[in-house]
């Protein structure tokens, strides 16, 4: 009775050795593949990488656009005379405004001494006033056979930059002119003021 007594026990005892074993092997499978499996999930979900190079593209990108910038900026001006007294007129604007009216801009360079000359204001008696300034500019659409004076208000002061006394030596300034605007069909327009030579200038 006791021998097998003593043989159960050493049954049950092998069989639980057994199962012991058999869990201990599977617990032991199972930590290598959860151990396999953030190994291998690291270097895919590793997002340092791409955000790495996301910042590098866009600073890509924001280059490409400041010097887009920088190139409408340093636009080609639409013409440039120089004459009397080492003066030069660069043209940078021409354009239709809203009103049945022509805007043209842009910059005078005193390459000489200080300058400043009435002559600017025109012949014309309800210009005098006017004195140094873009009042005597004239625009001659060859496509229409028609010459355009500045405009003016009813006091006669023209719709024009006034320059006051002078430019002084090397000074750089800009100035503005509006005129009647030009037939719709018309793209070209001499401008001529004082005794600079004429610049033809596109208009929009």
């Amino acid at each position: 009775m006791d021998l097998r007594d003593s043989k159960s026990r050493l049954i049950l005892i092998v069989i639980a050795l057994g199962a012991a074993l058999v869990i201990a092997v599977a617990s032991c499978s199972g930590g290598g593949d959860d151990d396999g499996g953030d190994s291998t999930a690291t270097p895919s979900g590793d997002t340092g990488t791409p955000e790495e190079e996301q910042p590098q593209d866009d600073g890509a990108g924001g280059d490409d656009e400041e010097a887009g910038n920088d190139e409408g900026e340093s636009a080609e001006p639409l013409a440039t005379v120089t004459g009397e007294d080492g003066i030069t007129l660069t043209f940078t604007r021409a354009e239709r405004e809203a009103g049945g009216f022509l805007t043209v801009e842009g910059t005078l360079h005193n390459g000489g001494d200080d300058w400043g000359d009435q002559a600017w204001a025109g012949r014309e008696r309800e210009l005098a006033g006017n004195d140094f300034s873009m009042a005597g500019a004239t625009l001659t659409a060859r496509e229409e056979g028609k010459r355009y004076l500045i405009l003016r208000d009813t006091e006669g002061r023209c719709l024009c930059t006034n320059f006051g006394l002078r430019v002084d030596a090397g000074d750089t300034v800009t100035w503005f002119a509006q005129f009647p605007e030009p037939d719709a069909s018309t793209t070209e327009v001499d401008f001529q003021i004082g005794q600079m030579p004429p610049a033809t200038i596109e208009i929009r």
